[in-house]
């Protein structure tokens, strides 16, 4: 597999973690967000955090991981 001169297997392996850990939390998201309510309730410090944000996180967070996915893959060819 060849990669262009600007784009190391490093960072390439780097960008694979945090697309893994992008679908780690979005499932988790979809399958306990009684447990990532605190979470969410700092990060979202202005607004108070419901099942509703959690869960469309989820999903948004595993459709970007398709996306992330799919883009690898075709570098790859």
């Amino acid at each position: 597999m060849r990669f262009p001169r600007w784009m190391s297997p490093m960072d390439n392996l780097i960008f694979c973690i945090i697309a893994q850990l992008n679908l780690i939390f979005g499932v988790a998201g979809l399958i306990w967000p009684d447990r990532l309510k605190p979470v969410f309730g700092v990060l979202m410090f202005p607004w108070p955090a419901s099942y509703r944000a959690i869960r469309t996180h989820g999903i948004v967070a595993i459709v970007g991981y398709v996306l992330v996915l799919g883009k690898l893959l075709v570098i790859s060819r």
